[in-house]
């Protein structure tokens, strides 16, 4: 099953240009570099949500703690260490 993952974004690349803007977001300790195109809003400690690779929208941090820390409960953070996001 795919799932949006809540990150909270580190960095930002490439900003000049909105189709290659990736970032690194942190899930948990665990980092990704991650697509931004579909969020050209989200700037560094925005908290997004991912799909696939891509940030798809921002999140509330409150809500995407209390999201991550039931997928980790669920034990589906393991996955994120084998899978792109």
């Amino acid at each position: 099953m795919c799932l949006a993952i809540p990150g909270k974004l580190l960095s930002i690349t490439n900003q000049l240009d909105e189709t290659f803007r990736f970032g690194n977001v942190s899930f948990g300790g665990i980092t990704k570099e991650v697509n931004l195109c579909m969020v050209p809003e989200a700037k560094v400690d925005d908290y997004v949500l991912v799909h696939v690779g891509v940030a798809i929208s921002i999140v509330d941090e409150e809500e995407a703690k209390k999201v991550f820390s039931y997928l980790k409960d669920m034990g589906e953070v393991e996955e994120l260490e084998e899978h792109h996001l």
